[in-house]
């Protein structure tokens, strides 16, 4: 009996101590429930709880719960919040370089981007996004960027004038300028309203990401620009980080990759439909001649080269 008792106590005592090694991190992101974005974060979730047998569990924050990226970022920063998404270039207010893959039409498709990402400029990129105490553990698809409207655009002249949200990064700005429109830098959260009352005439956006935010209701129109190739970096604190063991950061890295693949996998499809549903909604879809878009990017190219120097486009690019 006393034998019996003592293994009960040592039974009890292991799962006090598994319980109190157990650990739950916090993960935040702009996008809402019913974005593509979330549905990976849910599949992240699920599969860090897994592979870690509940060792390592995450809470989401998502609609912007914890503010926008930039607060999140320095939430990160802090060591006050463990992971976040945020769009990879997003992230030149504090690397400047990531400027250079952030200038429309410079990357031409998500494989490339990942191509670019994973070879030598972004390495260098890595060592910068850790300097600013950050890991990236990986890159989901987030969508080509298109271009919503009140009117049709059938052509880059037809932007001239209109109040373009964008977010409040350079490249999306030099965009709206280049065709243009005035820019409008409108945190996320406030788009649907700012187009609602007409503060803003136009925006741009991912289809997946136009559905999910229904800016489709507010808008009449949507011009194919294909002008970025969006995506989202999956950043770990460099503080929660290093608190980890190899095991526990190989958790982090896997959960990830099963989120990036069912976010990708919902975004590539959700794209390939999405023409056909906003069309049955009455949205006027055009595909504008991207030719004079393309090269009404040039000045900006120009700028970026002088900060960066010549040839920092073709680097980018590994040419």
């Amino acid at each position: 009996m006393k034998f019996n008792r003592l293994l009960a106590a040592a039974a009890v005592m292991a799962v006090m101590a598994g319980t109190a090694e157990a650990r739950e991190l916090s993960m935040g992101s702009q996008d809402n429930e019913n974005s593509n974005l979330y549905k990976g974060m849910v599949a992240f979730q699920e599969k860090l709880a897994e592979v870690s047998g509940g060792e390592l569990t995450v809470k989401l924050f998502p609609a912007s719960q914890l503010g926008d990226f930039k607060a999140m970022v320095a939430m990160l920063q802090a060591g006050e919040l463990d992971l976040a998404t945020t769009g990879y270039p997003d992230m030149s207010y504090v690397i400047p370089e990531l400027k250079l893959i952030g200038a429309p039409y410079v990357v031409s498709d998500f494989p490339e981007l990942e191509r670019i990402v994973n070879g030598p400029w972004g390495q260098k990129m890595e060592a910068k996004f850790e300097d600013e105490g950050v890991k990236v553990v990986d890159l989901w698809y987030y969508g080509t960027r298109q271009t919503t409207a009140n009117r049709p655009i059938n052509a880059m002249d037809d932007l001239k004038g209109l109040r373009m949200r964008t977010p409040n990064v350079p490249f999306l700005i030099a965009y709206a300028k280049a065709v243009g429109a005035t820019p409008a830098p409108v945190a996320f959260a406030e788009v649907y309203l700012a187009l609602q009352t007409n503060q803003v005439d136009a925006e741009e956006n991912p289809l997946p990401t136009i559905e999910a935010m229904k800016f489709y209701e507010v808008q009449s129109a949507i011009a194919i620009t294909n002008h970025f190739i969006a995506s989202q970096a999956i950043q770990v604190s460099l503080d929660t980080w290093d608190s980890l063991n190899e095991q526990e950061q190989g958790w982090v890295v896997e959960a990830a990759k099963a989120g990036g693949e069912v976010n990708d996998e919902l975004t590539f499809s959700s794209e390939a439909s999405l023409m056909s549903k906003f069309k049955d909604l009455g949205l006027t879809i055009t595909e504008p001649d991207l030719t004079p878009f393309r090269a009404a990017m040039q000045p900006y190219y120009d700028e970026l080269e002088v900060e960066f120097g010549k040839g920092a486009i073709a680097e980018v690019r590994g040419e």
